[in-house]
């Protein structure tokens, strides 16, 4: 139906992120999880002795997923109060636990924990994902360890280096990453049982100031949610600090993904690389023949985006008076789901771009073969003094047959001819018989090729080893879009 395209939809939903990303943050499953923290307050209240009951519990239990949204919806207009809105509707589907329902809790009770764990879960969700490109990007580093390609400062040609390193620089980003945000899934705590000003008054009260079982009260919830530990102390809310740091970590990684894609629309644009590019893709509407790099053109643009949600996260946190206001509310609402929507988003199309790049060495080559002569002027030097010349004389000759390659170059768009200069001035004749091992550009890569090798053992194959299960079910991502 018409209507069904009336109203707006985020394209990170409906393009881009995936379906498991989708539910973390979907009504489905935060509400749900509203009603399963219920649960386990009312089980952790009735093992410390509040009279809660078995029946009460299950009662619960049969309706922790079968939510009626249209009836919270009105609920809610009327209290203008989304937690009491959602107690109303549970306590109508649970008539008998209705009196234990939110027993002595606060809203963020169920609004904070829940955030909590659904960032745990997409945080997990999420690193099998940067182990799953580092790994394919690992096997393309160690594919084109020893193939040279021109390295670049300021975007100029420089020393080479090989394909293979290069791609060790985009895998280096990304273990930093990982990292990162496995820092942040390890300190991620509970908010727990804390009360309204995170003083645990009320549950005080309903334990008759035994302050023993207010804290066993929150350990309990705290196990039941699967979380190790609880934050000691929060106001109404817990530290908007948390989500600095996870949202820093995420808007990070989008620095990566960002540095990584714009090297290959660099490399796609000179045809020494390209993305996968379907049978059927069209790149360009008015001219046939292009293959646009639009899968890093997306990446860049994902991650653009992620990247500046680091601000709202900040600015949050910065703003939070006292013991918590709730001006928080909307951001969070929007920059979380956000960050770690594009994370995902961005993350797929990274992985299905390394499981298809596609290298040209004899593109490369050709463009090695414009500079070398260049950058081999000082392999030359060298070899004529080994052979008896004078190294300022060298120079000099070198450096006029350099000019006028140069000229040729620039001036009248023809190839470098400096290596034929060289073969036909006699002053060179004691070396001709090297030209061909000094031009040979594997000799121009340093170590490179080794340092791949040492490099997938010492730093990648460590963090790939701690992904070994999620890593044998990766398939190959198709992008719907």
């Amino acid at each position: 139906m018409a209507s069904n395209y009336e109203g707006y939809k985020s394209p990170l939903s409906t393009r881009y992120a995936s379906k498991e990303m989708q539910f973390l943050f979907s009504d489905q499953n935060k509400f749900s999880t509203w009603r399963r923290l219920w649960v386990w307050l009312a089980k952790a209240e009735s093992r410390l002795g509040l009279e809660i009951s078995d029946a009460q519990i299950a009662e619960m239990e049969l309706q922790i997923s079968n939510i009626d949204f249209e009836a919270a919806a009105a609920e809610e207009r009327l209290t203008r109060h989304d937690v009491m809105a959602h107690v109303h509707v549970f306590a109508k589907q649970c008539p008998s636990a209705a009196p234990v329902i939110h027993l002595g809790a606060t809203s963020c009770y169920v609004g904070d924990n829940t955030d909590l764990i659904v960032l745990r879960d997409a945080l997990k969700l999420l690193l099998p994902r940067v182990a799953s490109v580092i790994a394919r990007l690992s096997q393309f580093a160690q594919s084109y360890k020893d193939q040279p390609t021109l390295g670049f400062t300021h975007l100029q040609p420089a020393q080479l280096t090989t394909v293979g390193k290069r791609a060790c620089l985009w895998i280096q980003d990304l273990i930093m990453d990982e990292r990162a945000l496995s820092r942040c899934l390890e300190d991620l705590r509970f908010r727990g049982v804390k009360g309204t000003t995170g003083t645990q008054a009320s549950f005080l009260q309903l334990f008759n100031g035994d302050g023993e079982k207010v804290k066993q009260l929150d350990l309990l919830v705290t196990e039941l949610a699967g979380f190790k530990k609880a934050y000691a102390v929060t106001g109404q809310t817990y530290s908007r600090k948390v989500d600095v740091e996870i949202v820093a970590a995420l808007a990070s990684l989008g620095t990566t993904i960002h540095k990584m894609c714009s090297d290959l629309r660099i490399l796609a644009s000179r045809k020494e690389l390209e993305e996968p590019f379907e049978s059927t893709q069209i790149g360009s509407s008015a001219m046939p023949y292009k293959r646009n790099p639009m899968r890093s053109e997306r990446c860049c643009a994902l991650a653009r985006h992620l990247i500046t949600l680091f601000s709202s996260a900040a600015n949050t946190h910065a703003t939070q008076w006292l013991e918590r206001t709730l001006d928080d509310s909307a951001n969070r609402r929007l920059t979380l789901s956000e960050a770690f929507l594009a994370a995902d988003a961005a993350l797929l199309t990274l992985l299905n771009i390394s499981q298809g790049l596609v290298v040209y060495p004899k593109v490369i080559e050709r463009h090695i073969s414009q500079e070398l002569p260049f950058m081999s002027t000082e392999n030359i030097i060298m070899a004529m003094v080994k052979a008896g010349g004078d190294r300022q004389v060298c120079h000099e000759k070198i450096r006029v047959l350099s000019q006028e390659a140069g000229a040729q170059v620039k001036q009248h768009g023809k190839d470098n001819d400096l290596v034929d200069r060289v073969r036909k001035d006699p002053y060179f004749s004691p070396i001709l018989e090297q030209l061909d091992t000094i031009l040979d550009a594997k000799t121009f890569t340093g170590r490179a090729s080794d340092q791949v090798g040492e490099f997938v053992k010492e730093e990648v194959e460590p963090v790939l080893a701690r992904y070994s299960e999620a890593l044998k079910n990766v398939q190959d991502v198709k992008l719907n879009i």
